[in-house]
This record gives structure tokens, C-alpha cells and sequence, in this order.
């Protein structure tokens, strides 16, 4: 009787895993002569699978010559508790916000060229926008999802709309990649998004972003209402319980900024 033949493997994932590995067993700075002898793969592919890590972001060189994990890699590893505390540390400003605009709040996270909306508080009014808990939404017709593109700059805008070619889904959707780049870039310079009924007709939103003390964009929050009744007077009240939520996350302000 044959064995059964192993489960099909990604050699240079088995690699560069390996390589982690190796690394993290470091307190200090690694060299590349012992990361190769660790893993036993020969030094030019060491280098290779190492730099593609770095450009990546999941290693970095802090001295030269010598490798160490990433920061991103190390909040990685740390990302279901600190989802559940950001939540539950946006709440009481959502709440806030939804009584003050008496309008829906939205909490969304970022899934590859997606917002996924975690959270909401909802207004005591009968006509009101609802976003499904769960559902998404391309970046590029939602808000905070134009600065988290943004503030990926102009090659991560590019990127991106070669990914998805840009879906149009209403007539003010941005489907093309030169006002969709402007319109990102002036969003992160200002601080604030507009959704003018991007995603859906009769619908508008206004977003930022939240900030955890690495500075990465941990999250979106958002007010969405019928576009009639958005007031541009809610921008100032957003953007300071953006800035709260972000300081509660250990967010340190830019001086420059202050």
C-alpha cells in the first residue's frame, strides 16, 4: 500500500518562516553568515528571501549588515487583543458622537482592499443609515478607506487600482486613478474624508482615522448619514474624538501638529 504523499509545501515560505525563527532567537542584531548557517541555505538565497522580509516590512536592519524582526511583525502578533480593546475603547465616543449628530457612527477596520465594519451605534430615529456589522466595502468609496489609501502615497494608490480596477458604483465613484490619487493625498493633508455618495446614491459620510502609539492606522471611524442632512459642522467634533480614541491607543502627537 502507498503512503499517502505529504501536503504540498511553498518552499520559500518554509524559508523565509524558518528564517523568522532564526531571528527571533536573537536578543540582538543578526548576521547574514549566521542566519544562513542556522537554516542551512546558502547565503545568496539567505540574502534574497531576507530583503523581500524587509521590503515587506517583516524585518529590518538596524545595523548594518545585521537583521532583526520588525515592529509590524511584533504588533502582528498582538492584533486579536488589541482589536478587542480598541473597540471597546471607541464605544463611548461612538455613543457620543450618535447623540450629538443623531446620525449612525461606524467603526471599520482595513482587510486587504476592504473596510470591514466592526461596530456602530445606531440613532433613536426611524430614517437612518445601517451598515451590517460584518459587511465591506472597497477603499476607494468609503472615507477612511481614501486615507488609509492615501497614506499609502502614490505607488500604494496605484497598486491598489491595478488590484481592483477601480469598480464604479454610482455615478460619483472615483474610477479614475488620477483624481482617486488627488483625492486621497488632499484627505490625509486635511484630516478628515468626504464620502459624497461614492458607494451609494442619497448617502454621505465623513471620516478619519485612528492612530495606535506606533503610529499605524489601526482603524477608521465615521459618521454616514442621508447626504441632505450631513453638516460639514460635525468635522470639528470627528476629528477630536478621532484624536481621543487614537491618544487612549497610546497615539503620541506630532509636536508639529499640535
Amino acid at each position: 500500500m502507498k503512503e499517502s504523499k505529504p501536503e504540498s509545501r511553498i518552499q520559500v515560505i518554509d524559508r523565509a518562516a524558518a528564517l523568522l525563527d532564526s531571528i527571533s532567537r536573537y536578543s540582538m542584531p543578526v548576521t547574514l553568515k549566521a542566519l544562513s548557517a542556522d537554516t542551512n541555505l546558502a547565503p545568496s538565497t539567505t540574502f534574497r528571501i531576507l530583503h523581500s522580509l524587509i521590503d515587506n516590512n517583516f524585518v529590518e536592519t538596524k545595523s548594518k549588515g545585521k537583521y532583526q524582526l520588525s515592529g509590524r511583525l511584533i504588533r502582528l502578533s498582538h492584533y486579536k487583543n488589541v482589536a478587542v480593546d480598541f473597540r471597546k475603547i471607541a464605544l463611548p465616543y461612538m455613543e457620543k458622537l450618535r447623540d450629538l449628530f443623531g446620525e449612525t457612527i461606524n467603526l471599520t477596520i482595513r482587510e486587504g482592499d476592504v473596510v470591514i465594519y466592526i461596530e456602530k451605534a445606531i440613532p433613536d430615529r426611524m430614517m437612518h443609515v445601517h451598515q451590517l456589522i460584518g459587511s465591506r466595502a472597497p477603499l476607494h468609496v468609503t472615507g477612511v478607506g481614501k486615507m488609509m489609501l492615501g497614506r499609502e502615497g502614490r505607488d500604494g494608490i496605484i497598486g491598489y487600482a491595478k488590484r481592483t480596477n477601480l469598480p464604479t458604483y454610482t455615478r460619483k465613484t472615483f474610477s479614475k486613478l488620477e483624481p482617486l490619487v488627488d483625492e486621497c493625498v488632499k484627505c490625509v493633508e486635511q484630516g478628515y474624508a468626504y464620502d459624497n455618495e461614492e458607494a451609494e446614491i442619497g448617502v454621505g459620510c465623513i471620516g478619519v482615522l485612528l492612530y495606535d502609539k506606533y503610529d499605524e492606522v489601526i482603524a477608521g471611524l465615521s459618521v454616514s448619514a442621508p447626504i441632505q442632512r450631513r453638516k460639514d459642522e460635525w468635522i470639528k467634533a470627528l476629528v477630536k474624538a478621532g484624536k481621543s480614541i487614537s491618544l487612549e491607543l497610546g497615539y503620541i502627537k506630532n509636536k508639529k501638529n499640535n
